[in-house]
């Protein structure tokens, strides 16, 4: 299926986001990285708007697009760069993984998806992987307090802009809500465009052209595939499916950063993925009993 195939896309590139934001962060700011990624981000999708000659979202979608770019593509970005500096990447995952469940929750009340027992079901088994992953990969150190609060906050935000970005792909195509909340994003952050300029002619090419990946493929492509997936199946199940992206960011750890996963790591891997399958599965319809 269609939507099958961009939500897969979508969990392999927020993966390897992990990488680009890991070689990145120590060269950039946590507010010059988000404007960095999304202006690269914008700069890509209104090339992609124009290419396939789509212009403004309705009026209708404008809402919904505003509060995902403010919250999503904004604050999400700025509060999980910073959480990330403070934090080790094991506390981070499991503080962050906070976000489908929160997601399941808004989107129960507020969109009426309500509250599937399978999907619930599936958010508990893959959110105690999340667990299982993130004791796993944590130095064993203590946690700053500022920064689990940031990375609580990056869920919380992130969960809200999914949520408010669904009815607004009742009106408009997924490429118009990702340009323009992407575009919002940007402009939320200018205040940080001097520390930007700063902090690229001070960093090695590398790191830019890691900030640079980050807003073309994590962001531009990754969120509208996203954005593309949601409108065709329910917030709370697109929720789930982001407990696969852990998975990947093993995988992808494992190949490119000669980084082996331990049985811990491999153990809670398998409960995102079972997870994940549980979510999405639909319940078998009953036989027809003989008479």
């Amino acid at each position: 299926m269609p939507a099958i195939a961009a939500a897969t896309v979508t969990v392999v590139l927020w993966a390897s986001a992990f990488v680009g934001i890991r070689a990145a962060a120590p060269h950039f700011h946590p507010g010059s990285l988000a404007l960095g990624r999304l202006l690269a981000g914008a700069v890509t999708l209104l090339i992609f708007l124009a290419i396939r000659r789509q212009g403004l979202p309705p009026r209708a979608a404008w809402p919904g697009i505003a509060v995902s770019g403010v919250l999503w593509f904004g604050l999400y970005m700025v509060a999980l760069n910073w959480g990330e500096q403070l934090v080790d990447a094991g506390t981070a995952a499991m503080v962050v993984n906070v976000g489908p469940a929160v997601m399941a929750l808004l989107a129960g009340w507020l969109l009426h998806e309500g509250y599937p027992p399978r999907l619930l079901a599936g958010i508990g088994v893959s959110f105690a992987g999340a667990v299982v992953v993130g004791v796993s990969m944590s130095d064993g150190g203590h946690a700053s307090i500022l920064g689990v609060l940031l990375c609580l906050v990056a869920a919380v935000a992130y969960a809200a802009g999914v949520v408010a970005q669904k009815p607004a792909l009742r009106h408009a195509t997924a490429l118009q809500a990702t340009t323009f909340g992407c575009l919002i994003g940007a402009v939320g952050c200018l205040p940080f465009a001097g520390r930007l300029i700063t902090d690229i002619a001070e960093a090695p090419i590398g790191a830019t052209l890691n900030v640079i990946y980050l807003g073309v493929f994590p962001t531009a492509i990754a969120f509208t595939t996203w954005a593309y997936a949601l409108a065709r199946t329910t917030a709370g199940k697109m929720g789930s499916t982001t407990y696969a992206v852990p998975v990947v960011v093993i995988i992808l750890s494992w190949l490119l950063l000669g980084e082996v996963p331990g049985l811990l790591t491999l153990a809670g891997g398998a409960l995102c993925l079972a997870g994940v399958g549980v979510s999405r599965s639909r319940p078998r319809d009953r036989e027809p009993s003989m008479r």
